[in-house]
């Protein structure tokens, strides 16, 4: 079973399209919202580097954000790894 997560804030347009996007594959995910989390975010700023919402995680694997998981659904690469 793939294990996705999603860590996103409420009032992001980007993490809506990127849960869109795995909605629409069917594919079953965590949320992890980061309103009013200050340590979560920077505990995630530490492990990927990245300041921006979405970032997206597939089996333990850092995707990227939400124009990496768009590039890899264009790139056909996308449904390999939700296993659809």
């Amino acid at each position: 079973m793939t294990k996705i997560k999603i860590y996103s804030k409420t009032t992001c347009p980007a993490c809506v399209m990127a849960k869109d996007i795995l909605d629409k594959k069917g594919a079953t995910y965590e949320e992890i919202i980061l309103d009013n989390k200050p340590k979560e975010v920077q505990e995630l700023i530490s492990k990927t580097g990245m300041k921006t919402v979405p970032q997206i995680f597939i089996n333990d694997e850092f995707i990227g954000g939400c124009s990496d998981l768009m590039d890899l659904d264009k790139q056909n690469k996308l449904d390999p790894l939700l296993k659809v």
